[in-house]
């Protein structure tokens, strides 16, 4: 594939700036690992060989009786001890780095939860006697996952709403104005508290529910660049020889109208995992039990005896979002024509 003079010299810039361009690499290297949260910290081994047969307990459900006649036709718990044995007796296990999932729950802890910072729980417990690092590399998954799927959505949303205003204008431009400006006045804590009292929130259900407001965000930007576009003199042309509204809209206006949405996209990314993290601070979030930093955040708040849990959430979270400004930092420059790479 080759690169036009314009995109090599965007690249160039954005690779000079050294801050954001590393912390590109950085934030896709912590992405990437927690990809795979469950071979880094599960309660389930990786690999078993029992009687010279294999087992890969982090991929399928066993149930207890595969390893002897001695134990129930249930669900196989790896954390009990006769079983661990009789596995151990016939075989041998291969357990993740941190033997612990999410929602494990630690027994005979040496001290009540949430338990300081040990060799066996890096982080402490919370006070539900559950992995503080394990939390972390799940609800960091959750809510970088949450955060792309909101933003990618919104931003279709968004960017179709914007061109359609700005293409046609006059009445279009003008109603769909009018009821921006009356959606975007909806009180939406009030109605995330009333939809909570409803149903039960869950990942699906509380995307769909930001969707319907997110999609305002890019909007007047994309609305001024086609109000601009549509009067420019190669796309009345193309209007006059007949081609297709959307395809003018496409082909001829979007690329020049995406420079200035794309430097927005970094940042909609960190507000839209803001959104998240606020709304299981305030218990408005994701349903209990959930691998949560909104909540770690809040059980800081509330076991103000135990520092470790609020000073966890405030490093992941403040090193997360400083990751994604300085991105952001790097491709408003790569877009910049006044920049030139050093």
């Amino acid at each position: 594939m080759t690169l036009t003079p314009l995109t090599r010299r965007r690249l160039a810039v954005f690779r000079a700036h050294k801050r954001g361009y590393w912390s590109m690499w950085i934030f896709l290297a912590l992405f990437g690992l927690s990809l795979f949260a469950e071979f880094l910290a599960n309660d389930r081994p990786l690999l078993i060989c029992f009687d010279g047969h294999w087992y890969v307990p982090v991929l399928r459900d066993y149930s207890e009786d595969a390893f002897g006649p001695d134990f129930m036709p249930t669900s196989a718990d790896y954390t009990d001890p006769d079983l661990a044995a009789a596995i151990n007796a016939h075989g041998w296990m291969i357990w993740p780095a941190i033997p612990f999932c999410y929602d494990t729950v630690l027994k005979n802890l040496p001290v009540p939860a949430p338990a300081p910072p040990s060799w066996n729980n890096l982080l402490g417990t919370d006070d539900q006697a559950r992995d503080v690092l394990a939390r972390v590399i799940y609800g960091f998954r959750l809510s970088v996952l949450f955060g792309f799927t909101l933003t990618i959505i919104s931003s279709i949303v968004g960017i179709a709403a914007g061109a359609v205003q700005g293409f046609y204008g006059g009445r279009v431009d003008l109603f769909f104005q009018r009821f921006i400006e009356i959606w975007s006045g909806m009180p939406q804590l009030y109605l995330l508290i009333i939809l909570g009292s409803v149903i039960t929130p869950t990942f699906w259900i509380l995307l769909i529910f930001l969707l319907l407001f997110s999609w305002m965000s890019l909007t007047g930007v994309v609305r001024a660049e086609f109000l601009r576009g549509r009067n420019l003199d190669y796309v009345r042309a193309a209007r006059a020889l007949g081609v297709a509204d959307a395809a003018v809209m496409w082909r001829h206006i979007l690329p020049n109208a995406m420079v200035a949405t794309l430097t927005f996209l970094p940042f909609t990314l960190s507000g839209s995992v803001t959104i998240l993290s606020s709304l299981d601070f305030l218990g408005f979030g994701l349903p209990p039990g959930s691998p949560s930093l909104g909540e770690l955040v809040a059980q800081g708040k509330n076991n103000l005896q135990a520092p470790w849990l609020g000073i966890t959430a405030f490093l992941v979270l403040g090193g997360m979002l400083s990751l994604l400004v300085f991105v952001g930092e790097a491709v408003r420059d790569a877009f910049d024509p006044r920049r030139t790479a050093a």
